[in-house]
């Protein structure tokens, strides 16, 4: 059994990383070895994420995903989430999460096959319930954020994401000097849609 660690966050400027001591004490604590980590910042509203997909790739039956907070797996919608389950169960994974107690069996090595196949049924149940709240949450935050725009807008505050005007210069610098738009985005981090917008100004 591998135990594979998954880091994730939202955006580039937020820190993946931040959970993996927590997952380390959590399999030192449990006298497991993290095997590999896979670290990517997408938003967890997205199936397609090469990293987790990668692990996937990687693992062999009965290998623990190891995961901070269920959230860290999915926002999914229902339909998506269920796509992913269907993919964890075809590869055999154990789901453990540090936010989901009933989880922390499927770590141990040692249990017998009648108390194993409980804790994945039970386990199951609640990785549904909380994936759900997940998505929920993550519907509730947008509804509010748009809810927010909307009152500034009609109340003439709203000025939208202020503009990094010097990246956006080095950006417009890179492509004077004919590199492509993809060793644009490469080296700046930034989406092909800002590479375009750029682009048209300068045309």
């Amino acid at each position: 059994m591998f135990v594979r660690a998954y880091l994730r966050a939202s955006t580039s400027e937020q820190d993946a990383q931040r959970a993996r001591a927590s997952l380390e004490a959590f399999a030192i604590d449990r006298g497991l070895h993290i095997a590999s980590w896979y670290v990517e910042n997408e938003s967890g509203s997205k199936l397609a994420r090469p990293e987790l997909f990668r692990l996937l790739r990687d693992a062999h039956p009965g290998d623990v995903l190891l995961v901070e907070q269920v959230d860290r797996l999915s926002r999914l919608t229902g339909d998506d989430w269920e796509k992913l389950k269907a993919e964890i169960a075809s590869r055999r994974v154990r789901v453990v999460a540090l936010d989901l107690p009933t989880s922390w069996m499927m770590a141990t090595t040692n249990t017998d096959a009648f108390t194993l196949r409980m804790f994945e049924a039970v386990n199951g149940m609640m990785l549904d319930v909380l994936a759900a709240v997940a998505r929920k949450d993550y519907e509730d935050r947008r509804r509010r954020q748009e809810q927010g725009q909307a009152k500034a807008k009609a109340e003439g505050r709203y000025k939208g994401r202020p503009e990094d005007t010097e990246r956006n210069a080095t950006i417009a610098t890179m492509l004077a000097k004919g590199m492509s738009w993809s060793q644009v985005q490469s080296a700046t981090g930034c989406s092909r849609a800002t590479v375009a917008k750029i682009a048209k100004r300068a045309a």
